[in-house]
């Protein structure tokens, strides 16, 4: 599936197929629903200490006429969260240490366990959107056949795959401490909840 939706996503972006304009996009956002949630540090699994994982549940029409994928890729890209990637979710528990992540769910469904072992199980459907601040634990337990979830980071920081590993704990803390807040919501940019709700100190 990664390497089909790959090659959609290439011709996509060289025809501009299926490609919604900016003015499109901000048509189909909807200021729904949002949940916070907050993970504690487990002693494998850091989550953060301050800022809580923000779902932003139903967020964005995904009318036929678009690439449902494209729409959440142009969407994160216009709000300054970049690197996108089309795929669906790691079903083993990880989690980054050096950026944020935003997921987007672009079509189906998936039962999603967040914070670790001992956190909460959510089902996200097409249209939802997940920001997970970085240490935050995250595996897929379980997926419809045709998930296709966007994925996209902030500008500063760097990717990195971390599984759960006691030895390693300490360190990813410091480095999980030393992501900046981003400079705007995945969703609504500079005035998103994101901005209110990571506070920078407190």
């Amino acid at each position: 599936m990664a390497l089909l939706e790959d090659a959609k996503k290439s011709a996509e972006r060289i025809t501009g197929w299926q490609r919604p304009s900016s003015e499109e996009i901000a048509g189909l956002l909807r200021p729904g629903k949002r949940g916070l949630f907050r993970f504690c540090d487990d002693g494998i699994i850091p989550n953060h200490s301050r800022w809580p994982v923000i779902v932003y549940w139903n967020a964005i029409q995904l009318p036929r006429t678009f690439d449902p994928a494209a729409i959440m890729e142009d969407l994160f890209e216009s709000n300054g969260w970049g690197d996108s990637w089309r795929n669906g979710i790691y079903d083993y528990l990880h989690y980054h240490s050096r950026i944020h992540e935003v997921l987007g769910v672009a079509r189906g469904s998936a039962k999603v366990r967040l914070g670790g072992d001992r956190g909460r199980t959510f089902k996200f459907s097409a249209g939802d959107i997940v920001i997970l601040p970085a240490g935050t634990g995250h595996q897929c337990l379980g997926a419809s056949r045709d998930l296709l979830v966007v994925g996209a980071y902030p500008r500063f920081g760097t990717y990195d795959e971390c599984r759960p590993d006691p030895d390693e704990h300490d360190r990813r803390i410091k480095s999980i401490a030393k992501v900046k807040r981003p400079r705007q919501d995945p969703m609504f940019g500079s005035k998103g909840g994101l901005l209110k709700l990571w506070k920078l100190r407190g």
